[in-house]
Order: C-alpha cells, then structure tokens, then sequence
C-alpha cells in the first residue's frame, strides 16, 4: 500500500442486511472511505449538503441515547426527582412557616405565667410495679424412714386446690396421721421424753401458736408438759396418741406392781426389826416375874423348915437370871440388814416405773408432722394416692391467698412501713385496697427493697383474672386532712423575713409588670407531685385564684 492511499475497511454486506429487514439494499462492499466521503465517492471538503445530513444524524443518536438512559434507569431517576422535590418543598417551609421570635412583628406580648389555686386532697404516693400470685410453690416431703413396713398411704388425699392450715391433716400413712404444724425446720427424727435440740423448741413453739401447752416455749428439752401436749394434739387431729414398743400400759402397770411388792417387804422387815428390839412381852415379863416371886416363897418356907435352903437358893437365883435374861438388848443387826435390802428394792421399783411411765409417754414420730411455713396453703398437685407408696415429694403447696410481690428503692421503701394502705387496678379499671404485709431490707445499699402486699379478699374470677399478672400500686405516704388550697410549688417565694408567700394576680396577667398583683403570707404544708399545700396567713386566698409562676 502506498502512502498517498487511503486504508480501507471492509464491512460484509450481510452485517448490514442483517439489521436492515426488508427495506435493506442489495449486498455490496463498503469501505471507510465510502463512509467519510459518500457513496458516491465525493470528497467531504465539497459535500456541504452531505456534512449537514451527518450532523442532524448526530443529534438524533443522541436524543436516542439518553432515551435508552432514561428508560434503562427509570427507578434511579423517580428517586432522585423525589428527593429534589423533598429539597425544595423544606426550604419553601423553613422560609414561610418559621416561628415568630420577639423581634417579630407577629410575636404576642409578654406577660406574667400564672397557674390558679387549686382546692382539694393532696397526697404523695410511692409508685411500685407489682406480680400477683401465689406464694412459691415448694413439694412436700415426709420422713418415712421410722415406718417398718412401707408407707403406704391409707386415708383420703387432698384435693388440688384444698388448704391446709395448722392442724390439718395432710394425708394418712398406714392409719397414722400427717399432722401440719406452723415451722421452718422439717421433722427428721422421733421427738420424745428427754431429748433437746432446736426441733424440740419448734414443736413447742408452734404447738403454743396452736393453743396447746407445751410447757416452757423458750426451753429446748422435752418434758413431761410436752408430752402432755402431744396428746391434745393427737386428740384434737382425731387419732390416738402413737404406740411405742419400748414402754407400754402393761409395761407401766407391770411396774407398779414391782413398786408395790417392794413396799411390802419394807414393812414386813420394819415390823421384824421392831420386834427384835423391843424386849419381852408383859406376858414374858409377867411370868418371868411370877417365877421370881415363887422361888422366893420357896426359899422362905425352906429357912423356916431348916431344910432345902440350899436347893431353894439356886432356883430363886436361876428365876432372876431367866427375868434379867429377857430383859437384856437383842442384837437387831440381821433384821437392820433385811430393812435396809427391802428398801433399795423399792428405789429401784420407783425407777423402774420411772423409766417405764416416760417410755410410754406421748411422742412425735416424724412420719406424723409436716412443718410449713406462711400457713395457710393452698395445694397445687398430689403426686400419691391412697393404696400407694410414698416416694419422694408428696405433694406441690403454696401460699393459700393471693398477695402483691414487688421492689422499692431504699429511698421510697423507707417511707413505708408494714400495715400501711395501698390501691391497685384490678382488671375491671376499678381501685382495688392492698395492705404492706412485709418489708424486707436489701442484701447491700444498692438493693431494692422487697414489699409485700395482701389485698383485700377477691372473686374466683377476680383471681383468675389476675393470676400470674404485674400491676401498678400506688401507697399513700403522707396526704391531707381533706380538701385544701394548693399551688405549685414555683409559686412559693421567700420575704425578707423568711416567710412563705404566693403572688395573686388581679389584672389580665398578660399585661405583664404591668399587671396589678398582691402578695399574700402562707404557711406551706405538705408537699406532693409538684404542688404544695398552703394556708394563708396574711391576705386572702381563694380556689380558682391565679397566682405567678413565672416572668
């Protein structure tokens, strides 16, 4: 090729066809040069007509392309004219719709801000969130590990929902009762004569709680007072007072008679060591005198006869022996010894049936008491029935009556105090009365306080409603005698005495300093919810009165 040419480019006639549909030309070479230049091979110098085609092609691929932009980007676009429109709709508010200042022509007048008098009770609340319910279910198990057999239950069981109050009977094992006691501790052994421990201090405590005498209430050990309350309590559950193996009826009875037996011997051994010490009879004595009186005679009648002297002698001497004889100290010491063996029998008897009588004395198996706090109870499941054996929990109890569970701030929740009233919504919207039953401090300084609260009694429906539920309390902690005058609390000003007054507008107070005011002495009250009480003092004032706030 040489460098005056021009390069050509083929372009297949069939490309063009292709594009051209029906209408197109018939297939023929076209080069770049035919491009430029025309078809008809005219230079683009001498082709005006030619180059003004060109350009108006020109302008129609581009009105074309942006078509293709346009419809290609067609949600790219609505958002942007939106935001545009956004823009300008702000600027057109901010410039027409802007809040007139005091500069303003359009701005209102100053004045003086006032807020009336108001008449009626004022009370300051403590505002808590509250749960209803039940208190904590806990399960209810029973020692059976003093039953020889299995513990088998033989008597009714309670029905869910059944209360359980002290002295009920929650069931019966093998025909013995379960009897509930108000306590903490739960029973885990036999309570009987002479022992001691904290459990024996919370039968008697709670026996006491019941109206039964258990004795002293602050003494741990059990006594004989206790045991005696054993028995009113069986009495009173309707059962008799357990068996033991150890001491029985016969057994005491069977005592006693070794008791008796032995006082017996004492005497028998008392009169053989009075006897043995109490020389000779009168008829001895008697008659041993007689026999000394005869031996004299005898002597006698033998000096006047002048014979048998001798022989009359030593019978009047062996008469005195024999009455000096029984009239000699007996040695006692054999029927002393006896004395004394016949009463050591009759300690040992006494303690003996001592030990017997405390063996068979009331007492408390710890298969037959069940200890429950909060009574009473209400119950929620029954794990047993009656022909099967207990195993494990018993039952699932809780607390008999609905109360309000809820938290203070140590701030409020020293400004209550247990007894105090309280109102809720129950879920009709009507004030339902609660009274605070129980305030339990936090575990540190930072700690809510815990405030439990019992309502007054409710419906079945009442309940159901507000089972499970969280509502709002309201406890009053400090409120008025009444109705009285009130204002807020930016109405009260100091006087240069120290005094307490408000500032009662009479004119419009929208005359501002020009406004006619007066200032009347009060003396404030109780303070609650932005407003306090007050009672004049030196001027009038008056319900519905308006007194300033603010300038």
């Amino acid at each position: 090729m040489r460098d005056d040419e021009t390069p050509t480019t083929q372009i297949p006639a069939e490309g063009i066809d292709a594009g051209a549909g029906e209408n197109s030309a018939t297939a023929e070479t076209t080069t770049f040069t035919d491009l430029i230049d025309g078809p008809d091979g005219a230079s683009a110098d001498s082709a005006d007509g030619t180059a003004d085609d060109a350009a108006g092609t020109t302008d129609t691929s581009r009105v074309s392309g942006w078509g293709r932009v346009l419809r290609g980007n067609r949600t790219l676009w609505i958002v942007a004219l939106g935001a545009v429109v956004c823009l300008v709709a702000g600027l057109l508010v901010g410039r027409f719709l802007l809040s007139p200042d005091a500069s303003s022509a359009d701005a209102p007048e100053p004045g003086l801000v006032t807020a009336p008098v108001e008449f009626g009770p004022l009370s300051n609340d403590v505002t808590l969130r509250a749960d209803v319910g039940y208190a904590d279910a806990v399960d209810v198990k029973i020692d059976t590990s003093t039953l020889t057999g299995g513990a088998v239950v033989t008597g009714k069981t309670p029905e869910v929902g059944a209360t359980l109050e002290p002295l009920s009977v929650a069931l019966e094992i093998v025909g013995r009762p379960v009897i509930v006691l108000p306590g903490e501790l739960p029973a885990y052994r036999t309570l009987r004569f002479g022992v001691s421990g904290p459990d024996v201090l919370q039968l008697k405590q709670a026996l006491a709680s019941v109206g039964i005498g258990a004795g002293d209430v602050n003494s741990n050990m059990f006594d004989q007072a206790t045991a005696e309350g054993i028995a009113q309590l069986y009495a009173q559950a309707g059962y008799p007072v357990p068996e033991s193996e150890e001491g029985t009826a016969d057994g005491v009875r069977s005592a006693e008679e070794a008791v008796r037996s032995a006082q017996s011997g004492v005497a028998d051994a008392e009169k053989a060591l009075t006897a043995a010490g109490a020389g000779p009879t009168p008829v001895e004595a008697f008659q041993a005198d007689v026999a000394v009186q005869t031996a004299v005679e005898a002597l006698d009648a033998a000096r006047a006869a002048g014979e048998g002297v001798p022989a009359a002698e030593r019978a009047l001497h062996t008469a005195n022996l024999e009455r000096d004889a029984i009239w000699a100290p007996r040695d006692t010491s054999s029927e002393a010894s006896a004395l004394e063996s016949a009463r050591a029998a009759v300690a040992s008897a006494n303690e003996a049936l001592e030990e017997a009588r405390q063996k068979a004395l009331p007492f408390l198996p710890a298969s037959e008491v069940l200890y429950l706090t909060e009574l009473p109870r209400r119950v929620d499941a029954v794990n047993v029935q009656r022909g099967s054996i207990v195993e494990g929990a018993a039952m699932t109890v809780s607390g008999a009556t609905v109360r309000l569970t809820g938290a203070a701030a140590e701030a409020d929740a020293r400004l209550l105090e247990s007894g105090a009233e309280a109102t809720f919504e129950l879920p009709d919207g009507t004030e339902h009365r609660a009274v605070i039953a129980t305030l339990k401090e936090g575990k540190d300084s930072n700690a809510r306080w815990s405030v439990i609260l019992e309502p007054d009694p409710l419906t079945p429906e009442q309940i159901s409603q507000l089972q499970g539920s969280n509502v709002r309390v309201k406890i009053a902690v400090g409120a008025t005698d009444g109705d009285v005058l009130s204002v807020p609390l930016a109405a009260l000003t100091a006087g240069p005495g120290g005094e307490s007054r408000v500032e009662v507008v009479e004119s419009d107070p929208r005359e501002g300093e020009d406004a006619t005011t007066r200032l009347v002495v009060v003396e404030p009250g109780l303070a609650a919810k932005g407003a306090v009480e007050v009672t004049p003092v030196d001027g009038e004032l008056d319900e519905g009165d308006l007194v300033v706030v603010g300038r």
